[in-house]
């Protein structure tokens, strides 16, 4: 089974991917790249994945819905009216509160910040590869969805939180040792070819190869589910297990 672990970003050219394989617990990843305006997510990912007809994932780092309250509340908003409805209802998701109550990790609020416009950019590139690969591409619940092609949300942060390994303090250009030792930590977890390239230059190279390994969570059954599907399908769902033991 192939995983695609997508560090997704407003632009193309900051677009981080990762292409990994899952058998049986063997997780192994086989190719990672640096998007560019020469060469879209949409077109790497659809190379990776058009030759395969069975099952996959692509895990998105970026939210995928916007909270319900949002929406309902400014449906018949007029400039200048009060808004009764509490600030983090209208701004932060239910699972972004679960996420930071289970692995002490709070996600942006999609509602009220510029991570908005990754949302947006992630919905996008999910239509694009919907229309080059010319399949439905659903949204997943449940690991027994993944008997055709499938995309969920995640967060790179809480996915190394659960997995006990550092979790901040490695983006900046300079923080190669950084990356380091998160990607040593990692290999305890996955097989990093030999010839994938140096992912230690790029935080969303980094980030991209956990995404694959939260889509590996997600596969196995470790992933936290939502308590109430239905708000989950209409806002979105992060998929991280729970913190090691």
């Amino acid at each position: 089974m192939k995983i695609v672990g997508v560090d997704c970003a407003t632009e193309d050219a900051k677009v981080g991917l990762a292409l990994g394989t899952l058998i049986g617990d063997c997780l192994e990843i086989q190719d990672a790249s640096l998007c560019s305006r020469d060469r879209s997510a949409t077109e790497t990912i659809a190379d990776w994945l058009r030759a395969d007809n069975k099952g996959g994932v692509i895990a998105i780092d970026a939210p995928l819905g916007w909270p319900k309250p949002l929406a309902t509340t400014l449906i018949d908003h007029t400039a200048g009216s009060a808004i009764k409805t509490e600030a983090h209802a209208m701004f932060r998701r239910g699972t972004d509160v679960f996420i930071q109550r289970e692995l002490k990790k709070t996600p942006l609020d999609v509602g009220a910040d510029r991570i908005a416009r990754t949302a947006y950019a992630a919905l996008r590139l999910l239509a694009s590869l919907r229309e080059r690969l010319g399949v439905a591409i659903p949204l997943a619940w449940h690991a027994s969805d993944v008997v055709t092609l499938v995309a969920i949300e995640v967060y790179p942060a809480a996915t190394l939180v659960a997995h006990r390994i550092r979790s901040s303090g490695y983006k900046k250009p300079q923080q190669v040792n950084e990356r380091s030792e998160i990607l040593e930590a990692l290999r305890r977890k996955m097989v990093i070819r030999e010839s994938v390239r140096d992912l230690t230059l790029s935080a969303d190279l980094v980030d991209a190869v956990v995404c694959v390994l939260a889509g590996a969570d997600f596969v196995a059954g470790r992933a936290m589910p939502p308590d109430d599907l239905a708000i989950a399908r209409h806002e979105g769902w992060i998929w991280a297990s729970r913190r090691e033991a």
